[in-house]
């Protein structure tokens, strides 16, 4: 499961003239039946939204006042998350004929008395912004907002933003949607929001969240995420120095070459830019290559191998990197540990949505060719796989097979790929008869007849050769 929450505001969005109909609460408790968790994110204080709301139970988090406030309904617990403005602030306002209503931080009046709210917080000099959503306008500490509520809940049930779908239709919306790994828009948000949102959907209002509720039901968002960019990859560059990306919830893909082509040296790049846009990645290290890797904690060492237990108890905290060092795990026995580890990682992703990314180091330690147990463990979904090797051929059919991309890195990049080939069954790619250097590539594509030239993005960790 890659999506494994909607967040989705209120007004417009979720409710029909302020009310949420039956059949759309319907909606809601099928998406809950599927192990999903749902979060409201709402401009309205959480006093009025409990009025007009009665079934906020069906949600697991509510982000009221515009991100100012998380509830826990089946705690019923509410917690600040900001700073209230100073009671003078409102009074103020009042006192100047504007119309106010305050929540525990928000205070909102409507447009037009913008101009008078922006004179209020400058003559108290207070650290405050102003928030349109269609007509009204809220005042809340600067920096709150959806989004930042958004991740707070998310940090809250021990989600990830990257496993999170968003919907909404207003101008406070643009923030919470981007936060999100997917936007979506319902069909009678402002243009504004539709052509920033990776998604439009062609119900208007409930009847908008209906519908992305079936699409979560029916392939988890696989199409509307294939044709979103916003979170593509970066691999390198190509020869007229156009990005070539993969898609954040691709896989398998493979790093082939020879020893000291740079094969790790592109894999660890791509799990940099992985780390720095927020994925939580689990490596298999058998070499001790990645434990000085940036930003990561270390399981296991040179003299005491993690149990799978452990591994799994790191991962399951929100955005922990994890390097599993197997160092002490005996040749032999590196694809049984690997077939205990696989089944249990992608029962932490049915229900979160996390590791987003395995990187298996070495790999023809763990998939060799003739290890059973560790290709009947293979899961039917491989997306958010990368695996690294000297040779592909030493690695198992059952996996080469699943590939999605293959990278063939350096100076016999060529005869790497067309060794792949020739154990898939592929027809030989033409030949492309160029001088590789270090940090160049080429790279194949299921479905592609031409290798594809790369110059390799950089990467910041230095290489440990083993």
């Amino acid at each position: 499961m890659r999506f494994a929450a909607l967040a989705t505001d209120y007004d417009e969005t979720l409710a029909d003239h302020g009310r949420v109909l039956p059949g759309t609460e319907q909606a809601l408790e099928r998406l809950r039946a599927s192990g999903r968790k749902l979060l409201l994110v709402t401009g309205r204080d959480l006093k009025d939204l409990l009025q007009v709301f009665p079934r906020v139970d069906l949600f697991d988090a509510v982000v009221a006042e515009n991100g100012a406030l998380l509830y826990l309904p089946d705690r019923k617990q509410e917690r600040l998350l900001a700073e209230s403005p100073p009671e003078r602030f409102a009074a103020a306002l009042r006192r100047a004929g504007v119309p106010v209503t305050a929540g525990r931080v928000i205070v909102a009046t409507r447009v037009p008395h913008e101009t008078a709210v922006l004179e209020e917080i400058k003559r108290h000099g207070l650290e405050l912004q102003v928030i349109f959503n269609k007509g009204a306008v809220m005042v809340l500490p600067s920096g709150v907002n959806k989004g930042t509520g958004l991740k707070q809940a998310l940090t809250e049930l021990r989600l990830s933003p990257h496993n999170a779908v968003a919907v909404g239709d207003a101008e406070n919306d643009h923030v919470f949607l981007s936060e999100a790994e997917l936007g979506a828009a319902v069909a009678n948000a402002l243009p504004t929001l539709q052509e920033r949102a990776d998604l439009v959907l062609r119900g208007a209002a409930h009847r908008g969240v209906e519908e992305l509720i079936e699409q979560i039901l029916a392939d988890d968002l696989r199409a509307a995420a294939a044709r979103s960019t916003r979170r593509d990859l970066l691999l390198g560059q190509d020869e007229r120095g156009a990005a070539v990306t993969v898609k954040p919830a691709s896989g398998p893909l493979l790093f082939a070459g020879t020893s000291r082509s740079g094969k790790s040296t592109a894999a660890k790049g791509f799990v940099e830019r992985l780390i720095d846009a927020g994925y939580q990645c689990c490596i298999l290290d058998p070499e001790g290559d990645w434990t000085e890797f940036e930003r990561t904690v270390l399981i296991g060492e040179a003299r005491r191998a993690p149990t799978v237990h452990e591994v799994v108890h790191a991962l399951s905290l929100p955005g922990e990197q994890v390097v599993v060092n197997l160092v002490a795990v005996r040749h032999d026995d590196r694809p049984r540990y690997f077939a205990a580890l696989l089944p249990r990682i992608q029962e932490l992703r049915a229900s979160t949505g996390r590791p987003h990314w395995l990187i298996v180091d070495e790999a023809h330690h763990f998939l060799p060719t003739l290890a059973q147990p560790a290709q009947e463990s293979l899961p039917a979904d491989l997306g958010g796989v990368a695996a690294v090797t000297v040779s592909p051929r030493e690695l198992a059919r059952p996996f080469l097979e699943r590939l999605e991309a293959a990278l063939g890195v350096g100076p016999h990049a060529e005869e790497t790929i067309a060794e792949f080939c020739a154990v898939r069954g592929l027809p030989k790619p033409r030949s492309v008869r160029r001088r590789m250097e270090k940090g160049e590539a080429f790279l194949w594509r299921e479905g592609q007849d031409s290798l594809l030239w790369v110059r390799l993005a950089r990467t910041r960790a230095p290489h440990q050769a083993h």
